[in-house]
């Protein structure tokens, strides 16, 4: 294809009359050079073609382009639906949430190590909140397996390597749960605190938010990677790390007690508690670094039973289920 842009003599031509999305063509005959063309030279017997460009002659008005139909209507903030008499109440309380859940509730009813009932009933009522648009991190627990504090000293076992290996636990817990999850549809990563690069990605915090802000659920293995802290405080750490919200504890009981239900068949469920009434009534609800970790972020921790079916959806979306675990002394502060 040649292109010419000198000319001498006039020429039959097309107009090419520019007026989006179609270009309409028409025959005319004029001096070339007073307008801008361009010449289409074919390489064969045809003739060449002049195609104008001649805007001019249509005004302004023909060359407005066609803009896309945006609606005025506002957009409802997340968790809320829209209804034709306006914003209805929100569904969930919580955007981001951690759930912990301790190795024992994996175990169900101790009879394996891994119950498969268990892990799919997780998987279940993580996919539900999940396809609501709630971001949703797992702290998996080892206890099931190998639990470090329980056996440093055995065999000349020091708590270090124990806890090492209760790590590894973790680790296992983790990559079951992502299989269970995975079977039925769920986007899952597991990041471990440790290089485990065959099995798991590392945990970098970034990637983490990356995952659950495009949907992914994302369990973090392996505790903290340092021995001496156990995965609550994994959990604490890593609520306070990503920005979640809340601190969801799945365990085998319903929540917190002013005494062991166990011994005592008389023990009162506490629906509400303050970080300070765990710390100064020594509740083994988590440990002290947990709490503390959890009280200077202002997280608050929702304590509830694993097996009971529902409450795993009910608490992510903030329903009111077990106990739940909030007030520091600088929200107070604020307040005075």
């Amino acid at each position: 294809m040649a292109l010419s842009t000198s000319f001498s003599r006039p020429i039959s031509s097309f107009n090419a009359v520019c007026s989006p999305p179609f270009c309409l063509m028409k025959s005319s005959s004029f001096n070339c050079q007073n307008s801008a063309q361009m010449l289409v030279g074919l390489r064969s017997s045809y003739q060449p073609l002049v195609i104008s460009c001649c805007a001019g002659e249509m005004g302004s008005d023909s060359m407005n382009l066609r803009q896309p139909q945006v609606s005025s209507m506002p957009r409802p903030p997340f968790g809320v639906t829209m209804t034709d008499s306006g914003l209805e109440k929100p569904s969930f309380k919580w955007r981001r949430v951690l759930l912990k859940v301790s190795g024992e509730a994996l175990a169900g009813d101790q009879t394996q190590n891994i119950d498969p009932k268990i892990t799919m009933a997780i998987a279940r009522e993580v996919a539900s909140v999940t396809r609501l648009g709630i971001e949703v991190a797992i702290v998996v627990g080892g206890g099931n397996i190998f639990r470090g504090a329980s056996w440093a000293g055995s065999s000349g076992l020091d708590r270090s390597s124990a806890d090492y290996i209760g790590m590894l636990a973790t680790v296992m817990n983790a990559i079951f749960l992502q299989a269970t999850m995975e079977s039925i549809g769920i986007p899952t990563r597991v990041q471990t605190a440790f290089r485990m690069s065959e099995v798991a990605e590392p945990y970098i915090r970034r990637r983490a938010v990356r995952h659950l802000e495009k949907g992914r659920v994302v369990i973090f293995a392996a505790g903290t990677g340092n021995p001496f802290f156990t995965t609550d405080t994994a959990a604490a750490l890593r609520s306070a790390e990503i920005n979640a919200e809340v601190v969801l504890k799945a365990t085998n009981v319903d929540g917190v007690y002013d005494d062991d239900p166990r011994c005592n068949p008389n023990a009162r469920l506490l629906d509400t508690l303050t970080y300070q009434d765990v710390i100064s009534k020594e509740l083994t609800v988590m440990d002290l670094t947990a709490i503390t970790l959890c009280q200077e972020n202002n997280i608050p921790v929702v304590v509830f039973n694993l097996n009971k079916p529902g409450y795993i959806s009910k608490a992510i979306r903030g329903e009111s289920v077990g106990t739940f675990i909030g007030g520091t002394q600088r929200s107070e502060a604020k307040m005075s």
